[in-house]
């Protein structure tokens, strides 16, 4: 693709797709042209009512120069998008993605992937056929607070990374349910596959696991606890669910131990990632925006047309494959699993 400005419409309005409008705002090089949405308060700029985990509302939005439309074919048919960036909820990723990259747009796809390999793969195929890129928004590799583990690590200077283990958990969410596993794929496929996806990102696919869950009032697996195995490399373990009580809705953190110091993380706390080392403590910078970061690097790999990048459907499904053999394992209470 040629260095013109690449438009991209957004299809999805809820807490991803506006932070995804706002991230792209800060973007040479790209625009918003064009938003899908069914409410017609979004389509006029209201965003209002959109909360998330983290991070203010939505507000009022000039949407001045952008196409709106309460059909998704009809952003699809805009002449003007070069690439979609779907941000609807993971039950509609497979149809909407092969859609899209049968309508000529590359795309950009919100984590997970889709519900199920099959889906999955489905998407693979649409993407080789159509001669696009289909890129999955693993957005946890441009978190500052996790970028600072690779850095420190490639720098080399606290030795070898001896041992990680990584959480995150939420309070029980407001579309859990009945529908809850059938929408989003309940707390391991839509949120452990956050940290699943960076061990793989950090140390590669591991050679087999051990998984652990707890059940939740419907039977699903609403707490999960992973340990990944390395033979020859570091000690690394990972757990998330959604059992927060509602006073603590949102937590994420870590411990990553080097030979020669200790980096910790706890969202709780409020601070930024303490490196412990035996001269004492330290904050160490943090650089980048997560989201503005892995769009711009989205918008790079499609104006290279790179399909073997950070972000490629290919490496996305193997985070999915590996989060349902966890989920299958855990089930089983402590089993040992095969990695993808």
């Amino acid at each position: 693709m040629n260095e013109k400005q690449l438009n991209i419409g957004i299809a999805g309005l809820g807490f991803m797709g506006v932070t995804h409008f706002k991230a792209l705002q800060e973007i040479s090089g790209a625009r918003v042209s064009a938003l899908y949405s069914r409410d017609s308060a979004k389509r006029a700029g209201d965003f209002r009512s959109v909360r998330g985990n983290f991070g203010g509302g939505g507000g009022m939005q000039d949407l001045t120069g952008i196409a709106t439309y309460a059909d998704y074919g009809d952003l699809l048919a805009d002449k003007q998008v070069d690439a979609v960036d779907l941000c609807l909820p993971t039950a509609q990723h497979a149809d909407a993605a092969i859609r899209a990259l049968e309508a000529g747009k590359h795309v950009i796809l919100e984590k997970p992937i889709a519900l199920n390999l099959e889906q999955a793969d489905a998407i693979l195929a649409a993407e080789k056929r159509a001669g696009r890129l289909c890129l999955v928004a693993h957005v946890l590799r441009y978190f500052p607070e996790y970028a600072l583990i690779r850095q420190l690590r490639d720098e080399g200077g606290l030795g070898p990374l001896c041992a990680a283990h990584f959480r995150r958990s939420i309070a029980q969410p407001d579309w859990r349910g009945a529908d809850a596993a059938e929408d989003n794929g309940g707390p391991v496929v839509d949120l452990h596959i956050h940290d699943a996806d960076f061990v793989r990102f950090l140390f590669g696919e591991p050679q087999s696991f051990s998984a652990r869950g707890a059940r939740g009032s419907t039977g699903e697996v609403a707490h999960i606890h992973t340990l990944y195995h390395y033979p020859d490399g570091p000690l690394v373990s990972a757990e998330g669910g959604w059992l927060c009580p509602p006073s603590l809705p949102f937590i994420q953190g870590y411990e990553v131990f080097f030979a020669k110091g200790m980096l910790h993380f706890d969202s709780a706390s409020g601070r930024p990632p303490l490196l412990h080392t035996p001269a004492g403590q330290r904050e160490p910078t943090l650089k980048g925006d997560a989201f503005r970061d892995e769009l711009a690097a989205a918008i790079g790999f499609i104006r290279r047309g790179d399909p073997h990048s950070a972000l490629s459907a290919a490496s996305a499904r193997a985070s999915l494959d590996l989060v349902l053999r966890e989920e299958a394992a855990a089930r089983e209470g402590w089993s040992r699993g095969s990695a993808p």
